[in-house]
């Protein structure tokens, strides 16, 4: 099978605002080598999950590098603090998917720490590996703000309530509700046919649909897309490396022991 060309560096958020429906996957075995296998599938995006996935920090840039050139790497830091954040863009990833905020305020403090002033708050340092490892001079600085692709988890009732008022943000650019969390949050884990959660997700599709913004949802099979994707969801996740993996593992061995 010949896999598409790599989407070219720091599109994603262009195709994002512009519309465009994008898949991507959750990267947690916290492996350089796993990284790599998946960024040449031909997904739109990772994450690299540093909340649930095994990698930590010191196994970030190792990763960053793995999926370069190959797709569109975003970090989901353990916290949405500015030292996360800063730490994720400066070794390099073209956005930060962060993970539990749920008022406005809490959103627009993460928000000024993905950019560099006077747009945002994050902190200077040229010879950073997302600030061009020093080619980029004093002069080129704020060009680099542009391409950073802000992800916002919606996990709780609070946070589909205050859906409409956070992706009016200006750098809010993904709602990305969270099922597992969300269900439980609601009191109905697991839930996801029942009318409370779709009616949150309906509210989530029409809060991006009203700011130009894009609603992303992660999804447990790529047979659960078609139904997402007329909700209104527009960046969407399926499953995780170690699914993957899980799922390739046990098929291997129901087929091989039907056979026997």
């Amino acid at each position: 099978m010949t896999m598409p060309p790599p989407p070219p560096a720091g599109s994603l958020r262009a195709r994002v605002l512009a519309g465009e429906t994008v898949i991507g996957t959750m990267i947690a075995a916290g492996s350089p080598t796993v990284a790599e296998v998946v960024a040449r599938a031909g997904f739109d995006w990772l994450i690299v999950d540093l909340e649930h996935g095994m990698g930590t920090e010191a196994e970030l840039l190792g990763q960053l590098h793995a999926i370069a050139g190959r797709t569109s790497a975003i970090v989901r830091p353990q916290s949405g603090e500015r030292l996360r954040i800063g730490r994720a863009l400066d070794l390099g990833a073209e956005g930060v998917m962060v993970p539990r905020l749920d008022t406005v305020e809490a959103v627009e403090e993460a928000v000024s720490y993905l950019r560099f002033p006077p747009d945002g708050v994050r902190g200077v340092a040229l010879g950073t590996r997302g600030a061009g490892l020093g080619a980029v001079p004093h002069t080129g600085v704020a060009a680099l703000n542009a391409p950073i692709l802000g992800v916002f988890q919606v996990e709780s009732p609070e946070a589909v309530a205050n859906a409409r008022a956070i992706a009016a943000i200006d750098g809010v650019d993904v709602l990305f509700v969270g099922p597992s969390d969300l269900s439980h949050s609601m009191g109905i884990p697991g839930r996801f046919e029942d009318r409370p959660f779709l009616d949150a997700l309906r509210t989530v599709v029409a809060a991006t649909d009203a700011t130009g913004k894009a609603a992303g949802i992660l999804l447990r099979t790529a047979a659960d897309v078609a139904v997402y994707r007329a909700l209104g969801f527009r960046f969407i996740g399926i499953g995780s490396d170690l699914n993957f993996l899980i799922d390739g593992a046990r098929g291997t061995v129901a087929a091989a022991r039907a056979a026997i």
